[in-house]
């Protein structure tokens, strides 16, 4: 009996959590100097992530930087806004 598995066309799913697609995330547009759309290019091509990864990864690092307090307070702001909709 053949046990072997065919893999499916095209990409896989590449979201940040095991079986998501990225299509799904709500988008986000944003007006930044030239600068740093070029340093983000930069920083995507070296480490061989996706945009959205990079900027995922920088704002998880601003926020483990937060005080304890700040991070409660957004932790909660962020609850609340998720809830919302």
């Amino acid at each position: 009996m053949n046990t072997t598995r065919r893999r499916r066309a095209g990409r896989p799913p590449a979201g940040a959590r095991h079986g998501e697609k990225v299509r799904d995330y709500p988008q986000l547009s944003i007006r930044v100097p030239i600068e740093f759309k070029a340093r983000l290019n930069a920083m995507s091509a070296v480490t061989g992530q996706a945009q959205w990864r990079v900027i995922v990864g920088a704002i998880n690092c601003f926020f483990d930087a937060l005080s304890e307090n700040d991070r409660q307070l957004v932790e909660g702001l962020s609850e609340r806004l998720m809830r919302a909709e």
